[in-house]
């Protein structure tokens, strides 16, 4: 059984400056606070969070969109990759990051409630607002 979500916040920083963060190893890593390392093509492999998270780049529109296989070392074996498409809309001064995040194993619920926000949008509004 698996369930769907989406989380939202508004990040201090350009669509731009957000998705070259994202596909960055070093700039993903600095913005999350741990390490991380993206290939920056769709079929590239990544990993973030000291290898606590892993997937695959599926789909990028620059500025605008990414789309990931999305897996934590705590799925199961017999649990399916989990797929996020993170969404940038957005000025120079500040931007709606969306997080959807489906196919998310059912008794993983700590992403919604507080996953996305203590490991992401809280950090990268630090990192956003230091620059």
């Amino acid at each position: 059984m698996t369930y769907d979500f989406e989380v939202s916040d508004e990040i201090p920083a350009s669509p731009e400056g957000i998705y070259a963060a994202w596909m960055s190893s070093e700039r993903h890593s600095a913005m999350t606070g741990a390490e991380a390392h993206v290939g920056p093509a769709v079929g590239d492999e990544f990993d973030a969070w000291d290898g606590y998270i892993h997937g695959k780049t599926l789909e990028l529109e620059p500025s605008r969109r990414i789309v990931q296989s999305w897996r934590s070392t705590q799925f199961t074996d017999n649990d399916e990759d989990s797929r996020i498409e993170v969404l940038l809309d957005g000025n120079d001064d500040a931007t709606l990051v969306t997080v959807r995040h489906s196919n998310v194993p059912a008794d993983h619920r700590g992403y919604e409630d507080s996953g996305w926000q203590q490991s992401y949008f809280t950090p990268m509004k630090a990192y956003f607002d230091a620059k």
